[in-house]
């Protein structure tokens, strides 16, 4: 089959839809897709709340405590601890119904949904982590969203096995670090992106296995460096003093030089290893994977994946997911799956279709909270042969009698769930970080939106107040409510004011690093935007054939200029040095 372009039902705009896509469709039986790919991100995301988090009590069977929960106190859905809702004390399939072909599924399945007890968090084996959303195995953890097996940390996301860190994005194995993103193995370091195995380095943009460095980008293996010029130790430290890096005006001065210095120096086009016939960011050991980001394989035949960890195959549509094969349209789900489409917070399971927190299930169909079952619909359990007889009608009837939400789009079998069905309020979920809008924008285009109120919290210490330096600072900042420089006017889910946790002053006071001017949420936004955003363009290498103060010599282009296409996250017009791979390996090694 060749290509063909259609509009998306959302944005209207056009997309392609590609022979090897249609194969993969075919093999899934599943139809082509009405929404483009990034509709379809932004629909998927708005069913993922993972950093608001509230009080309410909790409603399980002889329960009334209060509890943590993704879900705000008047969310009408019964809402279960973790522990409540993982244990054999109750059966999601008591809340099973008949299939009733006189209504759309889209609505049968938000009324299951909104009666059967949903779990709080996605906050597995904790140990004094509370606070944390989408994690595993946290232990003395405070404030960490989708991230696993780390220790005396907080404000982490997307990070795994880290301890004593903080503010950290995309950043694995550190310990006493700060403000690290997509970074490896570091050791007391601070404000480093893309960097592996350094020490005691700060402000360094892809730097690896270097040690006492400040500002530097591309380095390999060094050590007493500054603007990547040599030092001495004793000069390196005569230098390091001048900074004041321990006060609020010395890292402001040297973050600033920093951000210009970086632009000087080349960085490649994507920050990938070991692909093949792969397009995106962020990968690792895939092969054959198109427009995807986040991926640490193995992963092969894959498209429009974002967030995934090892043993992926066949996989199109995907966020935060690991270990499955065959599947589509999926979040937040994976752990041995296989054939599954359009479900959410699913794993070990096979052969399902629109189901939401389900584990261990085969062959069920719009089914909620199931554990253990097979040939379940709308929670209700039927036989192998009942149920291979019903599905295939159901399939025909969503198509001639589909949902229509409030902007006419209209849902037939192989849409993921409405956004407008979602649990959560737009400005609730990840599609609020990916995809932001304003509230009547938001509104207008159909999505729900809850707006919080003022959290009252009364600043204690304003910023023109607090210490220059982080050696003056005492431990009474701790009973502090400090006010975000912010002042909730960014749009970033700004708190106003936030307060410090011992074990975060402590980490500042062993790095040297003043008390931060911005909220957790402001910083989190913030480093959001170290990355570049999940979108590709065709380029060219800027190589122009010159030579940098840390390169070898590099060969002069024929045409005087690089001739090596890719696809990239730099757009176009972004001020940032581009090279190629070959041109790249050339000015770092």
């Amino acid at each position: 089959m060749s290509s063909q372009t259609k509009n998306c039902q959302n944005c209207k705009q056009a997309f392609t839809v590609e022979p090897a896509d249609f194969d993969f469709y075919a093999k899934l039986r599943v139809p082509p897709p009405t929404f483009c790919p990034s509709c379809r991100l932004q629909r998927r995301l708005t069913w993922r709340n993972e950093r608001n988090l509230y009080k309410r009590k909790c409603d399980a069977p002889g329960h009334d405590e209060m509890i943590v929960a993704m879900y705000p106190p008047e969310f009408a859905t019964p809402v279960y601890d973790p522990q409540y809702h993982l244990s054999d004390a109750w059966n999601a399939a008591d809340y099973g119904r008949d299939y009733d072909f006189s209504r759309p599924f889209f609505e049968q399945w938000q009324e299951l949904a909104r009666s059967v007890p949903l779990m709080a968090l996605m906050n597995i084996n904790a140990v004094r982590s509370d606070y944390c959303n989408f994690t595993y195995e946290s232990k003395d953890c405070y404030l960490n969203f989708a991230s696993d097996w780390n220790e005396d940390s907080a404000y982490l996301y997307h990070s795994i096995r880290n301890k004593d860190c903080f503010d950290m994005l995309g950043a694995q194995k550190n310990e006493h670090c700060y403000a690290l993103v997509d970074s490896e193995g570091c050791y007391e370091s601070d404000h480093l992106v893309l960097c592996e195995g350094c020490i005691a380095a700060k402000y360094c943009y892809d730097c690896r296995n270097s040690q006492n460095c400040i500002g530097c980008v591309g380095l390999r293996n060094a050590k007493y460096c500054i603007w990547n010029e040599q030092f001495s130790p004793e000069e390196y430290a005569e230098k390091v003093r001048a900074m004041r890096l321990d006060t609020r005006e010395g890292r402001a001065a040297v973050r600033k030089k920093f951000l210009g210095f970086s632009l000087t120096r080349p960085r490649k086009y994507s920050n990938s290893r070991h692909t093949v016939g792969s397009t995106g960011d962020y990968l690792n050991n895939v092969k054959n994977c198109r427009d995807c980001f986040d991926m640490e394989g193995p992963a092969e035949n894959s498209r429009f994946l974002i967030y995934g960890v090892t043993d992926m195959r066949d996989v199109y549509d995907g966020f935060a997911l690991g270990m499955v094969e065959s599947s589509y349209e999926i979040m937040a789900a994976g752990i041995g799956m296989h054939d599954v489409a359009f479900s959410c917070v699913t794993w070990d399971s096979y052969s399902c279709r629109y189901c939401y927190f389900s584990k261990n299930c085969s062959n069920c169909f719009g089914c909620v909270s199931l554990d253990n079952k097979q040939y379940c619909i709308l929670n209700k359990q039927y036989s192998k042969e009942e149920y291979e007889a019903l599905v295939p009608k159901i399939i025909e009837h969503m198509n001639a009698t589909p949902y229509v939400g409030k902007q006419g789009r209209e849902y037939r079998y192989g849409e993921f769930f409405p956004s407008e069905l979602s649990f959560f309020s737009y400005n609730e979920t990840l599609a609020q970080e990916y995809f932001p809008l304003a509230k009547e924008t938001a509104e207008k285009a159909g999505y729900a939106w809850r707006d919080a109120g003022d959290k009252a919290y009364v600043p204690t210490k304003r910023i023109v107040d607090l210490p220059a330096s982080i050696l003056a600072t005492d431990d009474g900042i701790v009973q502090e409510v400090v006010e975000c420089a912010h002042g909730g006017n960014c749009g970033q889910q700004c708190t106003k004011a936030f307060r410090l946790i011992a074990s975060e002053l402590q980490l500042l006071k062993r790095l040297h690093i003043p008390v931060p001017e911005l909220c957790v949420n402001c910083r989190h936004h913030e480093r959001l935007k170290e990355r570049n955003p999940f979108k590709l363009y065709h380029r060219q290498c800027t190589c122009d054939g010159r030579v940098f103060p840390n390169s070898n010599i590099h060969p002069r282009h024929p045409e005087g200029r690089c001739p090596n296409k890719f696809e990239t996250t730099y757009a176009p017009e972004r001020p940032e040095i581009v090279y190629c791979e070959s041109c790249y390996q050339i000015e770092v090694a």
